[in-house]
């Protein structure tokens, strides 16, 4: 019997409460890529090994099966679970490189991408190369076994293994890098090595299945478990650690694994190559097919998602005049050798002179420009979903083929698309080089008809694939997706190791249970999302998770997939009228209001790495507009009509403020902010500013309007950070310098950007034209630049006003008028550097880390993780968590690093980050002033 209720209370002592049982978490928490929808029982969040090893002790004492989740944009279900679902917070993302570099450590929780970022000094890079990997985590690349458009089967997570960190179901840490480790292993489970030696002999006796099982590796194959390791490998500890890859987390936990690092070619050249259809696309494949060592990649893509991508920003200069039908080829070449690279340019190009192009070819070694090119193959997924029907879901597929069975493979594809009504709206693209395509259809499964032609072309499908000797699952892992097509590809014989593997493992079906083996044949067209429809931008997304890495309140509260999901479970469950949809509704809107709207930081970069698009911050934002009460709308009416006297009254309260500022009183604080919500003291909280704001006309030919942001005009530099000076005597200081007269407009201490009138759009609009009136005067219709001093004033102010006056965020200006007419005597230490969110937006880090390098011969030290520090404003007072939280892991970056000064361009990030890292971090401005005098 399962004893989930037994099981939450224990878990709840012992990891401290991460365990949830709420719908609102234990929904939107189950939430991942795949086209499955499966609730959890009970949501755990664990941060370290023995979290496991006890979680792992609860589901044997409770009869509670567990499932682990790395990012969730695994795409066959295998991350889904209706029992306990095991989420990792951030602590699991230590990277250590061998001192030779043909290594590299990684926890599980490293995202892909930063594993590369780290080695790419070297030269190097891991072999798997998901196109996910921006988002995919290290546990769920290995235990996927993913693969990619470069790495093909040679450089796979199963042929880079060196070694790996696993915990078993009993709780074992089996660590095989460690000998202590292995031989403890050795003597403890020698039954469970027996039977893995057992199963081996039975293998070698085999003949024909050892010939099958040779055969099905030599392509990408995912379909089951890495069976291959019993033929592979002699020593049990090699075959154990094997299967652990491409296990989708059925055997035990991945903690950690060793990778070899493979070259990454200093010089690449990448094309576009057009063909009139998919079949001449597919031969001139077979023919860059001989030539693996000239070509690391060739990426197919059809004219369903040619079509679906041209409508986004930039893909039109990109892929113009696609023609009906035409299909595009994306080829990679690669090489430490410039010379050696053009002869490979060569090969290729003469290899395919007789079939030509339907469209120039594009070629290019702008490793910027086709950068772009790749964005569109990576995400293709999201991007052609966005094609579908309201209302319809997203199913994908992953199938190989040897490479002399492509074209016939896609006719076989195309004539079940037309036999079960697909023929119009299914997309063919992938790694074609590696014989290894992806399909999506968009089937609305509300109608018994489409599900029905679903399920049929997903056995038709299965069945064809296997009858040409191909991979059912290539790289996207079994899953629920085939596990009841297992035996249909590998047979009987095969598919008894499989269940086998699983048994010596897993004797009690506890570890994410049905995934790759299952007895319920109907498994994978079950629990199949059916999103409903609630408007806008947000119908176009698919839950891949690319967003996530962005977020601040990701693992805190929801992450914007999350919260997309939570408005379509809330959209669903208002159309129903029984009582428990109706209570279920009544605890989402309630859990709202926190998770999705208040710990939002509203920040948008999500859209920053969202394939299509979306901003999920709009729907934080719609919240509160349509929620602003009468009261808070008067408020903010009278704010812009006194804003004046508004902002000396936040000023009265910072001086008290610091009065009050002390330890005691700031654990207090935070005791209030939880009970009645009012804002927190800061250590680092600024004090009261006093300078006077006058114009200063030197009599230079030279001149620039400020405008000062309204929180700077109120902050002053907290006594603890470096230089005490508020910040326009440091600009005073620098325009004197560089000799440019500054300007203050008249009304300064009336203006406001207009960000803080972002829920009251009337209110909005009033400041805007008050804004224009004020600087048409100032700026002397225009004559004069205008300058703001806030990274995220600059943003609103540039967005409103672009189109009526020259505006400049600090940064910007310092680097284009100021820094060219300064003498500048270098620091020598390293410096800690952030361009907050909005100034990222505008595409200011160059400016930033330009600037940086101008003022330090040190080193710039930039956490790149850290897209948004949480502070939002005033969210930084009362919101606190989010600060505290999205500052978790830059706070134990800088505190391993040599840094022990910083800057930015926004004074409120700048207390969040002073906070975290305990030392100054403030504008960069005050850098440059401190490094530079007037030219001569």
């Amino acid at each position: 019997m399962q004893d989930y209720e037994g099981f939450y209370k224990a878990a709840f002592k012992l990891f401290d409460g991460r365990v949830y049982k709420d719908y609102l978490r234990r929904f939107c928490y189950g939430v991942e890529a795949s086209c499955y929808s499966y609730i959890p029982k009970l949501v755990l969040m664990l941060k370290s090994e023995k979290d496991i090893i006890k979680a792992f002790e609860l589901s044997r004492k409770f009869n509670t099966p567990l499932c682990f989740r790395g990012a969730g944009t695994s795409l066959s279900g295998q991350s889904s679970c209706d029992t306990v679902l095991v989420c990792l917070d951030f602590r699991w993302d230590h990277m250590k490189v061998s001192r030779d570099a043909n290594s590299i450590n990684l926890g599980c929780g490293v995202i892909g991408e930063n594993a590369n970022k780290a080695l790419k000094p070297l030269g190097k890079k891991i072999g798997p190369d998901p196109a996910t990997i921006a988002a995919a985590q290290i546990g769920g690349i290995v235990n996927n076994n993913s693969s990619g458009m470069c790495c093909g089967v040679k450089q796979n997570s199963y042929n880079t293994l060196k070694s790996i960190r696993v915990i078993l179901g009993d709780g074992t840490i089996l660590d095989s890098s460690d000998g202590l480790s292995v031989a403890s292993f050795r003597n403890s489970h020698k039954d469970l090595i027996e039977q893995i030696l057992n199963l081996r002999s039975q293998i070698l006796a085999d003949t024909e299945l050892c010939e099958l099982i040779r055969r099905k590796y030599k392509i990408k194959n995912t379909t089951g478990y890495s069976i291959n390791a019993l033929l592979d490998y002699s020593d049990p500890i090699d075959i154990i650690t094997h299967l652990f890859i491409g296990s989708e987390g059925t055997l035990g936990f991945v903690s950690s694994v060793e990778l070899e690092c493979v070259d990454d070619e200093k010089f690449k050249a990448c094309a576009l190559l057009f063909y009139d259809d998919i079949l001449k696309a597919a031969k001139v494949v077979e023919i860059l097919a001989k030539f693996e060592n000239e070509i690391s990649s060739a990426e197919i893509m059809d004219y369903g998602s040619l079509k679906a991508a041209s409508k986004f920003k930039g893909v039109s200069e990109i892929l113009p005049d696609i023609k009906d039908g035409e299909v595009c080829i994306l080829i990679q070449s690669q090489n430490n050798s410039q010379d050696r690279l053009n002869e490979q340019i060569q090969k290729i190009k003469d290899a395919i002179k007789d079939y030509p192009t339907s469209q120039e070819m594009k070629f290019s070694f702008d490793e910027s420009e086709f950068a772009n090119w790749w964005k569109i193959r990576k995400g293709i997924f999201p991007i052609a979903a966005t094609a579908k029907r309201p209302g319809s879901s997203v199913i994908t597929e992953d199938i190989c083929f040897e490479i002399k069975d492509l074209g016939e493979g896609i006719k076989s594809l195309q004539e079940l698309f037309k036999k079960h009504g697909f023929e119009d709206s299914a997309i063919i693209f992938g790694h074609a080089l590696a014989g290894n395509l992806h399909f999506i259809i968009t089937p609305d499964l509300n109608q018994n008809s489409e599900f029905e032609s679903f399920a049929n072309l997903v056995e038709d499908m299965s069945l064809m694939v296997s009858n040409f000797g191909g991979s059912i699952k290539a790289e996207h892992g079994t899953g629920r997706m085939v596990a009841p097509f297992v035996e249909l590809e590998w047979g009987a014989k095969a598919y008894a190791i499989n269940r086998k593997i699983k048994e010596i493992f897993d004797p009690h079906t506890l570890i994410n249970p049905d995934v790759i083996i299952t007895n319920d044949k109907e498994i994978y067209k079950k629990n199949i999302k059916q999103s409903a429809i609630i408007g806008n931008e947000f119908d176009d997304c698919v839950e891949c998770g690319f967003c996530e890495k962005n977020c601040p309140s990701n693992k805190l509260t929801l992450s914007p997939r999350q919260r997309i999901a939570l408005k379509r479970e809330m959209q669903r469950l208002g159309a129903l009228s029984d009582k428990a949809s109706k209570k279920l509704l009544k605890e989402l809107k309630d859990g709202a209001k926190y998770f999705l709207n208040e710990s939002c930081a509203a920040c948008s970069m999500c859209e920053e790495l969202c394939p299509v698009d979306i901003n999920t911050a709009n729907l934080a934002l719609n919240e509160r507009k349509v929620n602003a009460s009468d009261f808070s709308k008067k408020t903010a009416e009278l704010a812009k009509a006194n804003f004046s006297l508004a902002l000396n009254g936040a000023k009265f309260a910072l001086s008290a403020a610091n009065l009050l500022n002390s330890n005691s009183i700031r654990k207090l604080s935070f005791k209030a902010n939880l009970a009645i919500k009012t804002p927190v003291l800061k250590e680092y909280l600024p004090r009261k500013n006093s300078y006077k704001l006058r114009d200063k006309n030197y009599g230079f030919d030279e001149s620039v309007v400020y405008f000062s942001s309204c929180l700077n005009r109120a902050f002053a530099p907290n006594q603890n950070l470096n230089d005490k000076r508020p910040i326009q005597e440091v600009f005073e200081s620098l325009c004197k310098k560089a000799k440019i007269n500054v300007i203050y407009p008249q009304q300064i201490s009336d203006m406001c950007c207009g960000k803080v009138f972002t829920n009251y759009p009337d209110t909005k609009e009033l400041n805007r034209a008050k804004n224009i009136d004020i600087l048409r005067e100032a700026t002397n219709e225009g004559k004069y630049p205008v300058v703001i001093d806030h990274g995220a004033c600059s943003y609103e102010l540039i967005k409103s006003l672009k189109d009526r006056f020259e505006i400049y965020d600090l940064s910007e200006y310092l680097l284009k008028f100021i820094a060219p007419k300064l003498t500048i005597s270098k620091a020598n230490h390293a410096i800690g550097l952030y361009t907050m969110c909005a100034s990222k937006k505008l595409g200011l880090e160059n400016t930033m880390m330009s600037l940086a390098k101008l003022c330090t011969k040190g080193q710039v030290i930039v956490h790149s993780d850290t897209a948004c520090c949480g502070f939002a404003g005033y969210k930084g007072f009362f919101t606190p968590q989010l600060n505290l939280h999205a500052t978790t892991k830059f706070k134990r970056f800088y505190q391993n690093s040599a840094v022990n000064i910083g800057f930015s361009n926004s004074s409120t990030c700048e207390i969040g980050l002073s906070e975290a890292s305990g030392f100054s971090w403030q504008h960069i401005a005050y850098l440059l002033d401190s490094v530079s005098i007037s030219q001569k």
